[in-house]
């Protein structure tokens, strides 16, 4: 049996998770989330303190989604409860990053600066910190869905993915960059 799937979710204080048919639905400070169950996959909340999730029987599809769903249902209570938020950096001389109502413009090399939508939901701040002695941009993504904010991290990187030779490029707050030695030069004769 999965060691996911079998480990019960705790409820915090404040959320509350509700199962109508095969949507499971959490409420909590931050906002609601649903989900829809898997055929074959239950959910049982005991005491409203905790949820366990089991599977009706054994084959190959139900033991791979055993683990899934309790992962993503944990994620749900996280999200309700107290939110998720990654945070990004832009590393290189003249990169800068701006957010104008519902699009994140940065400008990161192009010859124009590159639009980015914000879906609903997500809150996007971008601030101008130094790091090491050096002005960074700091962008960050927060929300109650898990999903949706590593989604757009993962589009605003790939505008402009760090590069091995000097660094530049954005990146996520503590991801290290593996640097390349540039060519060397030899004098012929």
């Amino acid at each position: 049996m999965s060691r996911i799937g079998r480990k019960p979710i705790p409820l915090p204080a404040g959320v509350k998770l509700s199962r109508s048919g095969n949507v499971v639905t959490a409420e909590g400070p931050k906002g609601k989330l649903s989900f829809s169950l898997t055929d074959g996959i239950d959910v049982e909340i005991k005491d409203g303190k905790e949820v366990v999730v089991t599977r009706a029987r054994e084959n190959r599809r139900l033991r791979a989604m055993h683990g899934t769903t309790r992962a993503l249902l944990a994620n749900m209570v996280t999200g309700v409860g107290t939110g998720f938020t990654k945070v990004l950096e832009l590393w290189g001389v003249g990169y800068s990053a701006a957010v104008e109502g519902d699009i994140v413009k940065l400008n990161v090399g192009y010859n124009k600066p590159v639009p980015i939508k914000i879906p609903k939901g997500l809150e996007v701040k971008a601030e101008r910190v130094s790091i090491q002695g050096e002005n960074v941009w700091r962008i960050s993504v927060s929300g109650i869905d898990r999903q949706a904010v590593g989604q757009l991290c993962a589009e605003i990187r790939r505008t402009r993915p760090p590069e091995p030779y000097k660094g530049k490029g954005i990146r996520y707050e503590g991801e290290r960059i593996l640097r390349k030695a540039g060519k060397s030069f030899q004098s012929g004769g």
